[in-house]
């Protein structure tokens, strides 16, 4: 079968197809026939050697497909069914990928394989954001990058969380089209230089209560700027510009403003909390309430392309492999 592999840390050019055996499954695992694979700014992290991780690997962290075959004493009845899953040990970069039973999540009726994978994890995260952060009916919530993955679904679910006002940020008038019609308020390109104005004049000078930033660096920085005195908080789920935020803790202090390191969180949830979230994200697709954008697909020969378009921020809502 055909898989992508890393056998070197670098530019995305170091995606390489490659000839593997087929995977077999052990006790209490499966096989999945891959239809699509997610492809994330932390696939790209891993790639370019930003986390500890043994050479050489195969990328890919989350499928979607049907299940092939169960390991010894498997239940026989999951052959054929649709699913995604998790691969914590990569490996979904191909046509094929084995995981551990507990990974698996079947698809609710009538729900696609492209949106339960878009909507899983993403969704799953962004629930458990919320959750973290508890907002209160009528607030207003500043959401950056919410053309993406998480930040799409992360308007829509502050929206139906009973948010008076979400202002989705993002760059450029095509991501701006989408979070408009995912039900953002407003929509702010924090490409134009007076952006933080634009905040401050939908919030009538106050900010916005509850600021999602997933892009760290200099914006992640004016995010801070913009959020409300004394009740604020900030919640720092990325850093997909490459770089961190940096707040000094005397504004923080004087400001009054609360920071929620929301990955660091969601982390320390049980593993029963997280299935939980993400399960709860494939019921909302399944009823309609809760959409994955499917922005991109690439074949498994341009796995380098989608790494360099989510590196280069040109990416829009979820990225798909298609082996």
């Amino acid at each position: 079968m055909r898989i992508v592999k890393v056998r070197q840390f670098g530019l995305p050019e170091v995606l390489r197809l490659e000839e593997s055996e087929e995977p077999q499954a052990g006790p209490h695992q499966v096989v999945i026939v891959v239809e699509a694979a997610g492809v994330s700014f932390g696939d790209t992290s891993i790639r370019a050697g930003k986390y500890p991780f043994p050479l050489p690997f195969a990328p890919g962290w989350a499928v979607g497909g049907q299940i092939r075959s169960v390991g010894p004493d498997g239940d026989l009845t999951l052959v054929g069914k649709p699913v995604v899953a998790l691969t914590k040990a990569g490996g979904g970069y191909g046509e094929q990928v084995v995981t551990d039973v507990t990974n698996v999540f079947s698809l609710p009726k009538d729900l696609s394989v492209e949106q339960a994978l878009g909507v899983f994890l993403a969704g799953g995260t962004a629930i458990s954001i919320l959750k973290t952060v508890q907002i209160e009916p009528g607030e207003t919530v500043l959401i950056t990058a919410a053309a993406g993955n998480t930040g799409s679904q992360l308007v829509q679910l502050a929206k139906a969380a009973g948010a008076g006002t979400v202002i989705g940020a993002a760059g450029g008038k095509e991501k701006l089209a989408v979070v408009s019609r995912l039900g953002a308020d407003v929509v702010i390109d924090y490409g134009e230089n007076d952006w933080v104005e634009q905040v401050r004049n939908v919030t009538g000078g106050r900010g916005a209560d509850v600021v999602i930033d997933a892009v760290g660096g200099t914006i992640g920085r004016q995010a801070f700027e913009v959020t409300t005195n004394g009740s604020g908080r900030l919640v720092v789920y990325g850093s997909s510009s490459g770089t961190e935020a940096t707040i000094c803790l005397h504004d923080l202090a004087m400001r009054g403003i609360t920071v929620i390191g929301a990955l660091g969180m969601a982390m320390a949830r049980t593993e029963q909390e997280t299935r939980a979230h993400m399960e709860t994200a494939l019921q909302e697709a399944a009823a309609g309430r809760l959409v994955a954008v499917i922005g991109q697909r690439y074949p498994l020969e341009r796995a380098a392309d989608a790494h360099a378009a989510i590196e280069a921020r040109q990416a829009i809502g979820m990225v798909l492999l298609i082996p």
